[in-house]
């Protein structure tokens, strides 16, 4: 499919929502049945609609058959580049009551899964940047187009780019809904297993076995104690302390039978200030030492800070004064974005609450304020930086 030039923005996002990008990790059988996932159909789709704007595209394959889009505006390479950066790919159909694909305008809203989380975000910017397409060969700043792939999990595709395009850029502008403020600063998220082993007897002589779970929350109680000591040492004036969840437990077998194992995962959210002092993998991994479980970190994903200061985010907030600089407590590429060189904020149309909703929509007003606040900034900024 070939996005071609649409008559107006919505048109637009509705054809970004007509192609199906889930997120191929873990898709759930309704997903592959309908063969709606992966992000090379929809960055196919991009690449011949940015070209016809002047842009010099790549399909980066970050794995097989998973690419980042990278669009190179036109114009010298020798002068400043940052770039707008949603992600291609969504989470899954599987528990949406509305066609997923449909991009019906009704109610007042545009329906159908990304087109809160990110499609508008990403068609605000595409047509943000092919308005002011005569503008970007000679302006004196460069405004790419990067779609990253797998944002919805590992952010595998916002990692290599750093990896690889980090010494390229000043400046990037993840594509989120944040109702057009300016999130520079985000919770980082650790995600810890603990375990433990015991000794299955019958029930009805506790005494000659060891119950795994009994031993793992001995252990949790101690571990949760130090770390609400370890947190409230430590503070960030908009995201607050450091927090933790229990989300998972697994133990036992029946009622009859004393467990010989037992299990429990965390979801710690992280300031900058711990990933300073090591990060929450490095805590738990050295408050668990003295404790009888196994600790198991799946990832740790950093928290990121952006000065409000930053020269771009003033130029942001120089060409829509409306936007302010706010936190979150999720984490998106932006965090990768920084941690791998590149200062990176989150901005788009849309409120976090509708993202991956059972009936994802976008409201229209919601969305054309975000068209005309990026047609807007790539005026100002490509026209006054």
């Amino acid at each position: 499919m070939i996005i071609t030039p649409p008559p107006s923005p919505i048109e637009l996002l509705q054809a970004l929502i007509s192609i199906p990008s889930v997120n191929p990790e873990g898709v759930s059988k309704v997903d592959l049945d309908s063969g709606h996932f992966g992000e090379q159909r929809i960055a196919e789709a991009l690449a011949p609609f940015l070209e016809n704007a002047g842009f010099a595209v790549t399909l980066e394959e970050v794995e097989s058959g998973r690419p980042n889009l990278i669009a190179r505006a036109p114009g010298s390479s020798d002068r400043p580049r940052i770039f707008f950066g949603p992600h291609l790919d969504t989470v899954s159909v599987k528990t949406m009551v509305i066609p997923p694909f449909s991009g019906e305008l009704k109610d007042g809203k545009i329906w159908g899964r990304g087109s809160t989380d990110t499609k508008g975000s990403m068609a605000a910017m595409l047509w943000a940047l092919t308005t002011n397409a005569d503008l970007l060969a000679d302006a004196p700043v460069a405004i790419d187009f990067v779609a990253f792939m797998g944002e919805e999990t590992q952010q595998l595709g916002s990692k290599h780019f750093a990896k690889h395009h980090a010494d390229e850029y000043e400046f990037g502008i993840a594509g989120e809904p944040t109702s057009l403020q300016i999130v520079n600063c985000t919770k980082g998220c650790l995600w810890a297993t603990l375990s433990t082993k015991g000794k299955a007897v019958h029930a009805s002589k506790p005494h000659l076995g060891e119950n795994a779970i009994l031993k793992l929350f001995h252990s949790f109680s101690a571990l949760t104690n130090a770390l609400d000591v370890q947190f409230s040492k430590l503070s960030h004036p908009v995201l607050g302390r450091t927090t933790w969840n229990l989300g998972l437990f697994n133990g036992g077998t029946s009622p009859n039978i004393v467990a010989d194992e037992a299990s429990l995962t965390l979801d710690i959210r992280t300031i900058p200030a711990l990933w300073e002092q090591g990060g929450g993998e490095e805590l738990v991994n050295r408050l668990t030492k003295d404790l009888d479980v196994t600790f198991l970190c799946h990832e740790e994903n950093p928290p990121m800070e952006v000065a409000p200061e930053n020269k771009w985010i003033k130029a942001i907030q120089k060409a829509q004064p409306t936007a302010q600089c706010v936190g979150a407590p999720w984490f998106s590429d932006a965090a990768h974005l920084n941690a791998g060189g590149i200062p990176s904020i989150c901005l788009g149309p849309g409120v976090i609450d509708q993202a991956h909703t059972e009936d994802e929509y976008i409201t229209v007003d919601d969305y054309e304020a975000g068209v005309k606040f990026f047609t807007e900034l790539v005026s100002d900024i490509l026209k006054n930086k």
